[in-house]
């Protein structure tokens, strides 16, 4: 038996597992098979339009009767800064000229659309059972609205404090990031100062015994240890990405599956260089040359756009020296799909809590 059930009954899913949104790197195949295994599955909003959202859900309700979670930002976006962009791509001349490309071409805005009205209002569409929100929560009128539809809302914390303010304002779980989850951090209170969060095991139990609400744990759970040490601390649930990467369902690219199994986790440091806020990822060229935190790259989402010509030249020649290569700090490479990775890591964890249950 489950230790804690709270996450499962708020969702009404079989197992205490919650598949990590992962903007860019799945489509609803991946929630699908989560899901179907017993896990919350979560599909990414961010880089969606409202009708490639609308239709990732149509696709995931015909293929499965299950909850879905749909995940948002709650960034704001940033005023534009000419001198911090042009110090950026004068920083960047360098390789623009290496590979052929003009230093001084334009490049399209990169994109990440934080949650606002229409995104509310496609939520009040279409009534998923949950809604998870990344750096912070929207303005309280909004965030009314979304729990009035009926989802339960969801918002990641990197600090007590955080935890604490998420409380307060109405959430109705939390996931406590450690510093060693895959991609963005989910800071907002201290702005992006990554220098002081916490691992996930340090993190937890003080989360936990700071707030009422049911905690999901994220950050290097890659299997069922992880999953059992995480109850053992407090947890509710785990919430997993990295794991499920490796699964055929997962659109990475062949460049970015090649930097996951060549590793196992201790080859990843916190970079700004590809989206402008600190994000865990394979080191890289770029990351290697020009630092993995720079102040020079332009302001969440701003950074991405001088890289996307970069990336794009590289990654026709097989490098992967450009592009983000997002992954926690604990991996280790599989064959399993969705399916078979979520009731294996369930199953392992049910095996190690049962023996330690039987120990006392």
């Amino acid at each position: 038996m489950w230790p804690d059930r709270r996450i499962q009954d708020l969702f009404g899913i079989a197992l205490p597992i919650v598949q990590a949104p992962m903007a860019g790197a799945q489509k609803a195949e991946l929630a699908i098979a989560a899901a179907r295994a017993g896990a919350l599955g979560s599909l990414p909003c961010a880089m969606l339009a409202p009708q490639q959202a609308r239709e990732q859900v149509a696709q995931f309700r015909a293929a499965v009767d299950a909850p879905v979670n749909l995940n948002f930002f709650c960034h704001r976006p940033a005023a534009a800064d000419p001198a911090r962009e042009a110090a950026w791509r004068e920083r960047l001349r360098p390789y623009y000229l290496e590979f052929g490309l003009d230093p001084d071409a334009a490049v399209a805005a990169a994109s990440r659309a934080p949650f606002d009205e229409a995104w509310c209002a496609l939520v009040e569409e279409l009534r998923p059972q949950a809604v998870s929100f990344h750096f912070g929560l929207p303005e309280p009128a909004l965030l009314d609205r979304v729990r009035a539809s009926g989802a339960r809302a969801i918002a990641s914390a990197t600090t007590v404090a955080e935890a604490r303010w998420l409380e307060q304002r109405g959430c109705d779980a939390i996931v406590a990031q450690g510093n060693e989850a895959g991609g963005h951090r989910g800071v907002f209170l201290d702005g992006e100062d990554v220098s002081r969060q916490a691992g996930l095991f340090a993190l937890l139990p003080r989360i936990a015994d700071a707030v009422t609400l049911p905690v999901i744990a994220a950050g290097g759970i890659f299997d069922g240890r992880g999953v059992a040490a995480a109850f053992a601390l407090g947890a509710a649930a785990v919430q997993v990405g990295t794991a499920y990467l490796f699964c055929p369902e997962a659109t990475i690219s062949p460049l970015h599956r090649r930097a996951l199994e060549a590793g196992e986790g201790d080859d990843t440091a916190l970079t700004n260089l590809f989206s402008g806020r600190p994000a865990r990822g394979v080191v890289n060229r770029v990351m290697r040359e020009v630092g993995p935190l720079s102040p020079l790259a332009p302001a969440f989402p701003g950074a991405g756009a001088a890289l996307a010509p970069l990336r794009g030249k590289a990654e026709a020649a097989g490098d992967d020296g450009f592009m983000s290569l997002w992954s926690g700090q604990a991996r280790r490479a599989h064959a399993l799909g969705a399916f078979e990775l979520t009731r294996e890591l369930a199953r392992q964890a049910l095996d190690l809590l049962d023996r330690g249950n039987e120990r006392d």
